[in-house]
């Protein structure tokens, strides 16, 4: 079922799907929509899922406020009545399901993270690749920024799956700085993440965020870790099947009845 849910003044676009088990909550990353997970989705029919794009991706409003990810998360989960969920996050997403699982532990049953982000982390400095960054966004250059993200993210090949998915996130990225609030640093508070955990990342990534994925790993006790060949930034696009069964092997059974 398709939903368009209040968050604060502005709305975002979810789909909520009934069924059995532990609610799946998918969160998408920044280079793409919820439309991410359309690969993966038919492997968890008869599963309670949830999907939605963050303000200004995809379907959802542009924002007309500031806003938190962590909060309009806590907001979804709230009105859909979500006690304890799976919380399925890549890259962006993944960060905001660190934050939650470190905010709300008694609400997670477990962690799913994609080349996951993880606020607080030492990234390296890019002046070169931020300058380039920004002047596309001052010229609010969404031909020059889909190529730009491409160029760093796509290393798997930029087929049209990719390239929708690119063109689908620019335009949240143009008032991002003055709408999205930072998120609290986690890097740090990683060790205190007790749920059953699992990182997946690919070769095909950056460097910079197979850093960030294996030290994330590393930093949660017990978390199982995923290598994964031939994959970028998009490790829903291009290995489904894989990610699909790690997320039922974290949602664990349930009688269909």
């Amino acid at each position: 079922m398709e939903l368009t849910i209040p968050v604060g003044q502005d709305a975002v676009w979810a789909e909520h799907l009934a069924g059995g088990g532990v609610p799946i909550v998918l969160l998408h990353p920044a280079i793409g929509d919820s439309r991410v997970w359309d690969p993966v989705l038919p492997g968890l029919s008869g599963r309670r899922v949830l999907r939605y794009d963050v303000r200004g991706y995809g379907r959802s409003q542009l924002p007309t406020a500031e806003f938190s990810l962590l909060e309009d998360l806590e907001t979804m989960l709230n009105q859909l009545e979500l006690e304890r969920v799976l919380l399925v996050g890549c890259s962006m997403g993944g960060g905001t399901a660190l934050s939650f699982a470190l905010a709300h532990p008694e609400r997670v049953q477990g962690l799913v993270l994609l080349c996951p982000g993880a606020p607080g982390f030492p990234m390296p400095d890019e002046p070169e690749l931020d300058a380039e960054y920004d002047g596309l966004v001052a010229k609010r250059d969404v031909d020059g920024l889909v190529q730009f993200c491409l160029r760093l993210w796509v290393g798997a090949g930029s087929d049209d799956a990719a390239i929708a998915q690119v063109r689908a996130a620019v335009p949240a990225w143009f008032d991002q700085d003055e709408y999205l609030e930072a998120g609290q640093p986690v890097y740090d508070r990683l060790h205190e993440i007790q749920v059953p955990s699992v990182v997946m990342v690919g070769d095909k990534d950056r460097p910079v965020a197979v850093a960030v994925a294996s030290a994330t790993a590393a930093r949660i006790p017990g978390c199982e870790f995923i290598w994964m060949p031939g994959t970028d930034h998009f490790p829903s696009l291009r290995e489904p099947q894989l990610v699909t069964d790690t997320i039922l092997r974290f949602a664990g059974d349930y009688d269909a009845g």
